[in-house]
């Protein structure tokens, strides 16, 4: 075990850094042997099977390519919850998390929801709102056939009954009236990809993270269409956004006669979030 460690962290921290190399070697052990960072160290003496040390090199040589540990392991951790991952399908990051934080925390007192996420991926967003809101009705949509199939397993895993809806977004056209519309749409120009890490720029689904440069917010018009419309009076929508955007995206919003437009700060001080109504 002592070898096994020193050789994965010496391997990996001048690739990912000290602490993302501690994050990936729990994530490693967890995957294989089902430990956590107490029984990693309870166990730190012991002599690991020849399986498992074969393993772990396959596991680090694809770590040595960037291939994100997520898609190694076929999991990701989501608001205290274990999501299948594969490629093709969007992995899900701390800012969701933050971004579902703030609906619930905000609804948590209401009951039967009708609530739309719009750009669905994984499904992260959806079946944490179903198992922290107070019987919500939750439709989710996506483009993208394989994250269709991930979060409607994902949903089906964690016992989250959820309208999937394979669709276009600028071609979709919601029957139904919703209480919250939330989304984490595309929203990176283009041309931030040339400072983007090499995990995420060669295995991550371009087309569910990148945008033109030309209209960086097509997505966010096209959801304040949809929310114009079927926003219910009291509803709310919550947008995950691109801070370099914020300004101009806000504008737009108010363009289109939505009200209380505030934008929230993510846990690194960005302006991360956006949350608004129609009346």
């Amino acid at each position: 075990m002592k070898e096994t460690l020193k050789e994965l962290r010496d391997t990996l921290t001048p690739l990912y850094g000290k602490g993302e190399t501690e994050a990936i070697i729990r994530l490693i052990f967890h995957h294989l042997k089902g430990w956590n960072l107490t029984e990693m160290l309870i166990h730190g003496e012991d002599e690991l099977s020849p399986f498992i040390k074969n393993q772990i090199q396959k596991i680090l040589q694809r770590l040595i390519k960037f291939e994100p540990i997520q898609y190694i392991t076929g999991e990701a951790r989501f608001h205290g919850m274990n999501l299948k991952i594969k490629p093709g399908v969007l992995i899900p990051r701390p800012e969701t998390d933050e971004l579902t934080d703030i609906i619930i925390k905000e609804n948590e007192d209401k009951e039967d929801l009708k609530v739309l996420d719009l750009c669905t991926g994984s499904g992260c967003i959806a079946i944490a709102l179903k198992r922290n809101l107070k019987f919500p009705d939750v439709t989710a949509l996506d483009i993208s056939q394989k994250a269709i199939e991930v979060a409607e397993e994902n949903a089906s895993d964690l016992k989250a009954k959820i309208n999937f809806v394979k669709d276009d977004i600028f071609k979709w056209i919601p029957e139904d009236k919703f209480d919250i519309i939330v989304s984490n749409p595309p929203y990176v120009d283009k041309s931030e990809g040339k400072d983007m890490d090499k995990n995420v720029l060669n295995y991550e689904p371009a087309e569910a993270i990148f945008v033109s440069d030309k209209n960086p917010l097509s997505f966010y018009e096209r959801i304040a269409e949809i929310a114009k419309s079927s926003l219910n009076a009291d509803g709310s929508l919550y947008l995950e956004i691109n801070p370099r955007h914020s300004r101009e995206l806000k504008e737009m919003l108010e363009e289109k006669g939505f009200k209380n437009i505030n934008v929230v700060l993510d846990s690194f001080g960005k302006k991360r979030f956006i949350k608004c109504s129609i009346n």
